[in-house]
């Protein structure tokens, strides 16, 4: 009997003395029994919890840790950046200067909208990318993971429909589910999203009566496909989504992260009124502060900051000060440069890798920034039936079904460059395309290389050569 399996029974009556009564437990012919179900899980608590919390489930990303943290297991799984080449030496002094000079402010309760002082550097750092923006319209978050709640929590109610990009940020999935919204996915090609699928979707969505409340994106080296959208697709989503009145939430933790030039103009920067912009310092500086943003317009800014005392009261000021010394007294820029030289190597070494082992007929994307790699195989071989099979083989990668609402994404596989070194890159790349040979030829020793599919794969994502 599975957890949610359940058997209803009669409460058996009593007698005066606190037995049970044999004879009133019986139930009279003809009577139904409709009594409290009783549940084989262990949670007491099982029937009290708001529907909503079905939304919430474990990151697939996350559950591989356990397995895929063990030394002898290549992980091509986990986004984690590498921090090692921090000047862990400066972020030290800088943060017992804090304490020293600063501490009853820095560990004292602050604004929900955050520190003035770290606002004005997020301004200074979004400036890089082309984006101008004033301090009063920043509200400081825990990491833009939170940020995206804030968002879906203000704007959706249940049964709301969020359009987002195909295939889309697992973690932004999970935000959305959990708020009861539904996602339907916007195509891609290998310029970003499709503008005529786009609006199709949201027409379609409105004409059978849907709320479309914004489109979610990341337009830069996106999580998980590696794409960016090119800067005339940028101008072309923009437009539909003003002729459609669509609000844009543009996620961009990977923007300053471009291996192969300049950092692209954001969504904001070229639409400010209609674009509700994410930020982070997780991937260019150190995720463990946990310090994003949100940068929007005032009337959105009054009920992020709301939602944010509510859920928090104020996002943590000693990270917020941790940050801002940081970014005044260290060549910043000069840091993110030493990780896009990190960076291009590991993309360059599984971009080579994945050219030199895999069979024929796999395909992958070669993202111009951030982590990611998306990989599609070749026939017939689930990615998520593979995973056990992969581990055994020393090696862990993200299932593709685990960034669609929709159930695609069986053929696919997102690899991350970020934190392996390069000689672990390649050994993984090389043990994962032994796992593929094995599964094609499992297929076609049991005659499964006519293309057909299980019926939830209803297409790959991004098939790029």
């Amino acid at each position: 009997m599975s957890s949610t399996d359940h058997i209803t029974r009669q409460p058996v009556p009593t007698t005066d003395n606190g037995h049970a009564d044999a004879a009133a437990a019986v139930p009279e012919a003809g009577k139904t029994i409709t009594n409290h179900r009783v549940d084989t899980t262990f949670d007491k608590f099982h029937d009290r919890y708001s529907t909503r919390s079905l939304g919430l489930k474990t990151s697939p990303v996350r559950a591989l840790f356990a397995v895929a943290n063990r030394p002898e297991v290549v992980s091509l799984a986990g986004g984690m950046p590498n921090i090692a080449d921090l000047p862990l030496d400066i972020v030290s002094e800088s943060l017992t200067e804090l304490v020293d000079t600063r501490g009853a402010v820095v560990m004292q309760y602050g604004s929900g909208q955050g520190e003035p002082e770290i606002r004005e550097h997020i301004c200074e750092v979004m400036a890089v990318e082309g984006l101008v923006a004033d301090p009063d319209h920043v509200t400081v978050t825990c990491g833009s993971q939170q940020g995206l709640d804030l968002v879906t929590r203000i704007f959706c109610d249940p049964g709301d429909v969020i359009m987002a990009e195909s295939p889309a940020y697992v973690g932004a999935l999970n935000t959305f589910a959990s708020y009861q919204t539904e996602v339907i996915h916007v195509d891609m090609d290998d310029s970003g999203l499709v503008p005529e699928s786009l609006r199709e979707k949201v027409t379609v969505a409105r004409q059978d009566g849907r709320s479309v409340k914004f489109l979610y994106t990341v337009p830069n080296h996106s999580n998980p496909s590696g794409i960016s959208q090119s800067t005339e697709r940028r101008r072309e989503i923009l437009a539909v989504a003003n002729e459609l009145d669509l609000l844009v939430v543009e996620d961009n933790p990977y923007g300053l992260l471009n291996l192969d030039g300049d950092p692209l103009p954001t969504l904001k920067s070229m639409d400010p009124d209609n674009v509700v912009y994410l930020g982070s310092f997780s991937k260019t500086f150190a995720p463990g502060f946990r310090v994003g943003w949100v940068l929007s317009p005032p009337f959105v800014r009054d009920k992020l900051v709301l939602a944010q005392e509510s859920a928090t009261l104020c996002p943590p000021v000693f990270s917020q000060f941790a940050v801002s010394s940081y970014l005044a007294h260290w060549d910043w820029r000069a840091q993110v440069d030493s990780f896009i030289n990190m960076y291009r190597t590991r993309r360059d070494t599984m971009l080579a890798s994945l050219a030199e082992t895999m069979p024929e007929g796999t395909t992958w994307s070669r993202p111009s920034g951030g982590f990611f790699v998306w990989l599609t195989m070749p026939g017939t071989i689930d990615s998520a039936a593979m995973l056990p099979r992969a581990v055994t083989k020393l090696v862990a990668y993200t299932p593709g079904t685990a960034f669609y609402a929709d159930g695609r994404g069986q053929r696919n596989i997102r690899l991350s460059f970020c934190y392996p070194t390069p000689e672990r890159i390649k050994i993984g790349v090389e043990r994962l395309a032994g796992v593929v040979r094995e599964e094609l030829d499992i297929a076609e020793t049991f005659e499964l290389t006519d293309g057909r599919r299980h019926s939830r794969d209803l297409g790959p994502g991004p098939n790029l050569a």
